[in-house]
Order: structure tokens, then C-alpha cells, then sequence
């Protein structure tokens, strides 16, 4: 039962779709796809950008690389007048003269290598792909070995499409000791290049871990809860136009002045209130779409004609809806926005992803026009705007015709706001704000529709989102007795290359206490484990500070809560230049402290007998000890929190 154009529109695949966007993965559709995905990122994992050269010595098959490009949404690269130069000369005179380049079904292998080579060299170009065409004037393996001699002398990624079976048996076998992933068609050698580019993009995702709006509009949280609360008690899953309106102005969304009229000389007034002219709409709980029903008036600029307006309204609706409870016409401004761009942004509920964000074209158009997308909550300002740029419709935000751009950074506002509405109000089922209107000057919610339902109670904060928020609450500062400042946070991703130096300068027996090993540098893979993971599972506090402007690590504690949910293992380690100086303890007590919040019962961990030092710290925060029945060299801990 979807009763908002968000709810509509998304589906459980499109949710599963952006889950794995934000993981980091690629996501691919065809066992063809899964072959040429795995060849391709096993060699090529980061590049500057998609914008994509394709040199071939068949004029087809590069126009076909070309038309899978589009459908790919790779950038066919614009080559610089250099480039083109180059090109004029080492190539004969009726060559394509635009990329694709074709070079020609003559092409000895010193000609392809230089427009190879010359692609590459351009800086327009991320990468190129070099299709090879059986032809009775070169040799397959000559033009291989020139590919491979260009590619090798790059850093820019470059991947090859043969074209045959037997001619080109060689060939390929030759790109693929050289280390060049190669394909049998120009379509799939496209699709390889386009997991690079949404592999890199992925992984960015990956890195933002947005936490609660840094804003000096704080959003009224307690008062969206109380206008869904008022709804829930009289037992309505929908809020009305006035309580949608009243819920996106505690969380700053500006919108359009609405007053209810229930009679038609009521609404006269109204309208000499807010000024002629007006809009008049409307305003019942059963009827989704108003325009269906013909229950929108706008434009409305003299007495007479909102008389007539509030009747013929009234008298459509009638005739088109006749079991609809209207409660009034909804009578607002009359705002012009000429350069104003309609727009829907949304919230729908996923049973297994819970909360997912909509953008997209929005107003009557919105189910014909499409070309919505998605994400998962909560994100930043690096999210939003990869998610309006993601979206077909951003193209109409640019400048185009008399219109000038709109203002990108209050659309942001806006998706920021909106899943921070997610976040905080896991009673909100389904929600459009459609038209979103935004034009240079800024953004106009003139319309929203929510719905809510009620929820079990729990204990955990966000527990109804698949992403829990970077827990910037837990972030405190410290100072040593010698005036030394001190942050102590939750690690993130971009703490890796920090955490893979704190390891790399603890001593040996610093080093063996923590890992119980002789282990003297973090493998990428428990890089990835100590630096990317569910905070709502498991906890990483470090403490650092800031020399000469740059940060440096001083200890970290972290613990992993046990599949029973009640207790939870723990971890500590301090750089050996700043032990004793309370660094550890203090961690430990920041841990300690957030791990009573999450409600856990006992903290465990394991200290080999000669680490003194921890053993003591462990005391005086009243752990109990006893030696290991498994190792008599290591004494088990655990506190009752």
C-alpha cells in the first residue's frame, strides 16, 4: 500500500542497489559482466576520472565501443587540439578525426601505437581502449605487441578488445602475460572500464560516515515527534497538509504559507490576507494526487474569481472522487518562481534497508519523466551532491536557455535535512516533498505527504537504519597535566594511513603484548578491519593530537560486542613514547563509559602475566583477574559494567 510517489517508485532492489553502492561494491548483471569485472579490477582499481579514449583499426566495431559507452554512462573523452595535431599528422587524411580514432584498416603497428600513446598522453583521457581487428595487411600479434609496449609505459589503465577466434589466439595470450585485461567484443571491454570508474566512485562512498547536522539551526526534534505522536494517538497513518508542512519547518525546510478555508467567504479573506493572487488546492485525506481531480486552482487574482474557484473546486472533486472527505481548499501565495525547477525529494521504507532517499524530477511529471535516484541514510554534503549529480534531472539545474543555475547548496540543505528526518523519526514510513522548487535563489517545498506508522520500542538509537551515523557525540577533548591537547574519537576510514604508522612505530614488546605475536605491520585487509566497520557492533576510540599541524596517534581502545549482545571484548594499546601519562586510562574510561550506554553487562579481555603495566591500569579500573586455564602466560579480565 504505497501512498506517496517515493513509496511508488522504489523498490527492494533499488534499495539493495544503493546498500551496495555505499559497501563499496559494484554491482554487475551478466555472468559476462562478473568475468570481466573480477579480470579487470584485479589489475586496475583507481584512475583519474571515466573519460574513456577509444582507438581502433575498424570503424565499426569503434562506434559500437562508442554507443555502449553512452548506455554506460562512461565520458567519451574530448581530445585537446594538441592531440588532434598529433593525430592530423601520423594518420592518413580520412581518418575519423574525433574519438573514437580510428586509425584505419591499414594500420601497421607503429601507427596505432602513436595514437595509442597519444590518447593516453592527453590529459583529457582516464583511460583507453584499444580494439584489434583482424585485417589482411597487419599482423594480430604485431599489433598486440604495440599495444602492449604503449600500456606498459602508462599508468593510465588501458584495456584491449580482439575481435575473432583463431587469428587472435595469439594476441590474447600475449595481453594477458603483459597483464592486460582483453575482451572478445568493443561492449563488454566498455563494461570492464565502467566497473573501474563505479569501483572508485563506490569506494568513496564507503569512506563518508556522515554523523548528526553540525548546524546552527538545530531542528526541533522533539516537536516532529510530538506532531507524529498527535497523529498516531488519533489513530492516523497520514499527516495532514498542515501537520507535513509543520513537520519540515522544525527541521528547517522552508515552505509555503498554507491556511485552510472551509467556506468560500472564508477563503476570500484569507486570500485579501496573504494577497492576491493566490492558489487554491484541495485539502482532503483521501485524495494523493490533486490534479487527478482537478482540485488545483492557481493564479487566482481577483475576489470574484476565488468565489468561483473555492466552488468549481469543490464541485470537480465531487464529480471525480465522490466518497472523498474534503476538509477545505488549502489557500496559498501565489509564489512565481519563473526559473524555478520541480522537483521530489522523498523518503521511503525498505524492509531490510530500512529508511532510502529519493531525488528526482518532481510535480505532475514525476511517474512519466523518472529518473530518480537513491540512497542510503545518513548522508553529507559529499553524498548529497553525488546523489543530485547521479540523478538524470541534474542536468536541469545547470544553466541552459534564459534560466540560470539553481542553488545547489540550498537543494543540499534540503537532502541533508530530509535524511536527517530519516535518522531521527523512525515512525516516518513514507514522505514526498514534490514539487521541491529550486531556483537561484534558493528552495520552496510547496507540497509533502507523509506517512507513519508506530514502532517497537528499543533501547539502540537508529536501530530502524542499515548505516548507523558516525557517533560524533562520543568525540571529547582532554589535556594532559603538561598541557598537551588531546582528541579522543571514533575512528574512520581516512584513519588508516595514521593507525598503519602507530603500529609501524610501537616497539617489539609494545607490539607483542597488544597482538600477542611478533606481527610488525597491519596487512591492508586488517587495515580495512581496524578502520571500516558497524559502529553500532563494534567501538574504536583513539586518541591523538596535533604536531606541526598534523595528527598523530597516541593510543587506541577498542572493543566487539559477543553474538550474545551482553558482553563485549576489549583491547587497548598506547604508543610507547606516551605511556604512563595517563593516555591509556583515559581511553579506557571513554570505553568503558559508552559500552554502559549500549547497556552491555560485561567487558572481557585477555593481558599476557608480564605486561605489569596494563595489569595495574586494569585493576584500578576494577577488573577481575584470573590466569587463563588455557595459558598459564595470560590472565583474563573482565569488569562488570
Amino acid at each position: 500500500d504505497m501512498r506517496t510517489h517515493s513509496g511508488l517508485l522504489a523498490g527492494s532492489d533499488e534499495a539493495f542497489g544503493a546498500a551496495l553502492k555505499r559497501a563499496g561494491a559494484v554491482r554487475i548483471s551478466t555472468i559476462h559482466q562478473l568475468f570481466a569485472a573480477a579480470k579487470t579490477l584485479s589489475v586496475h582499481s583507481h584512475m583519474g576520472g571515466n573519460r574513456l579514449a577509444i582507438v581502433s583499426n575498424g570503424g565499426g566495431p569503434g562506434i559500437m565501443a562508442a554507443d555502449r559507452a553512452l548506455d554506460m554512462h562512461v565520458t567519451l573523452a574530448n581530445l585537446t587540439d594538441v592531440s588532434m595535431n598529433t593525430l592530423n599528422t601520423a594518420l592518413p587524411v580520412n581518418w575519423s578525426r574525433s574519438n573514437p580514432v580510428d586509425v584505419m584498416n591499414d594500420a601497421a603497428p607503429a601507427r596505432f601505437a602513436l595514437a595509442l600513446k597519444t590518447c593516453l598522453d592527453d590529459p583529457n583521457v582516464d583511460g583507453a581502449l584499444a580494439i584489434l581487428t583482424p585485417q589482411n595487411i597487419s599482423k594480430m600479434e604485431d599489433l598486440a605487441q604495440a599495444v602492449i609496449s604503449v600500456a606498459q609505459a602508462q599508468k593510465k589503465p588501458v584495456l584491449a578488445a580482439c575481435l575473432g577466434e583463431s587469428l587472435v589466439a595469439d594476441s590474447r595470450r600475449a595481453l594477458v602475460n603483459a597483464n592486460i585485461p582483453n575482451f572478445r567484443t568493443p561492449e563488454v571491454a566498455v563494461d570492464a572500464f565502467s566497473f573501474i570508474t563505479d569501483y572508485q566512485r563506490n569506494q568513496k562512498l564507503l569512506l563518508q560516515l556522515p554523523g548528526p547536522l553540525d548546524n546552527d539551526e538545530a531542528a526541533d526534534i522533539d516537536g516532529a515527534r510530538k506532531i507524529i505522536e498527535t497523529a498516531l494517538t488519533q489513530g492516523r497513518s497520514e499527516l495532514s497538509e498542515m501537520e507535513s508542512h509543520a513537520l519540515l519547518a522544525c527541521f528547517r525546510i522552508p515552505t509555503v504559507p498554507t491556511t485552510i478555508a472551509h467556506n468560500a467567504e472564508e477563503a476570500l479573506q484569507i486570500a485579501e490576507k496573504i494577497g492576491l493572487p493566490v492558489a487554491m488546492k484541495v485539502y482532503s485525506p483521501d485524495i494523493l494526487h490533486k490534479s487527478d481531480v482537478n482540485g488545483v486552482r492557481l493564479n487566482i487574482a481577483s475576489a470574484d474569481a476565488v468565489r468561483s474557484a473555492y466552488n468549481d473546486i469543490l464541485s470537480d472533486v465531487a464529480k471525480l472522487k465522490p466518497d472523498a472527505h474534503i476538509e477545505g481548499i488549502a489557500m496559498q501565495p501565489m509564489i512565481a518562481r519563473p526559473g524555478g525547477r520541480e522537483l521530489l525529494v522523498g523518503i521511503t521504507r525498505d524492509w531490510v534497508f530500512g529508511p532510502v532517499l529519493l531525488f528526482g524530477a518532481g510535480g505532475t511529471l514525476v511517474e512519466v519523466l523518472g529518473g530518480h535516484s537513491s540512497t542510503l541514510p545518513p548522508i553529507n554534503r559529499f553524498l548529497a551532491a553525488e546523489l543530485i549529480d547521479r540523478s538524470p534531472v541534474s542536468r536541469l539545474l545547470e544553466p541552459y536557455r534564459n534560466l540560470p543555475a539553481v542553488q545547489r547548496a540550498a537543494l543540499e540543505n534540503v537532502l541533508l535535512r530530509v535524511s536527517e528526518m530519516a535518522c531521527e523519526l523512525p515512525w516516518l514510513r513514507e514522505m514526498d516533498i514534490n514539487p521541491l522548487v529550486v531556483d537561484q535563489h534558493g528552495v520552496l517545498a510547496m507540497e509533502a505527504r507523509m506517512v507513519v506508522a508506530k514502532v517497537a520500542p528499543s533501547y539502540k538509537p537508529y536501530a530502524h537504519m542499515a548505516i548507523h551515523p558516525y557517533p560524533t557525540h562520543l568525540l571529547s577533548h582532554w589535556q594532559m597535566p603538561d598541557g598537551t591537547n588531546v582528541i579522543i574519537r571514533p575512528v574512520r576510514p581516512e584513519d588508516a594511513e595514521m593507525e598503519a604508522n602507530f603500529v609501524r612505530g610501537l616497539s617489539d614488546q609494545t607490539r607483542y603484548f597488544r597482538f600477542l605475536g611478533t606481527l610488525r605491520e597491519l596487512t591492508p585487509q586488517m587495515l580495512l578491519r581496524f578502520t571500516q566497520y558497524d559502529y553500532d557492533r563494534e567501538l574504536a576510540l583513539l586518541a591523538l593530537t596535533i604536531i606541526d599541524d598534523v595528527g598523530v596517534q597516541l593510543g587506541v581502545a577498542r572493543y566487539v560486542i559477543k553474538p550474545d549482545a551482553s558482553r563485549c571484548e576489549f583491547s587497548v594499546v598506547v604508543a610507547d613514547e606516551w605511556q604512563h601519562r595517563g593516555v591509556g586510562y583515559k581511553l579506557m574510561t571513554a570505553l568503558i563509559d559508552t559500552a554502559r550506554v549500549k547497556k552491555l553487562q560485561h567487558m572481557d579481555g585477555e593481558v599476557l602475566g608480564a605486561n605489569g603495566g596494563m595489569l595495574s591500569m586494569m585493576e584500578s579500573l576494577g577488573f577481575k583477574m584470573k590466569t587463563s586455564s588455557e595459558d598459564p602466560t595470560i590472565k583474563e579480565v573482565t569488569l562488570e559494567l
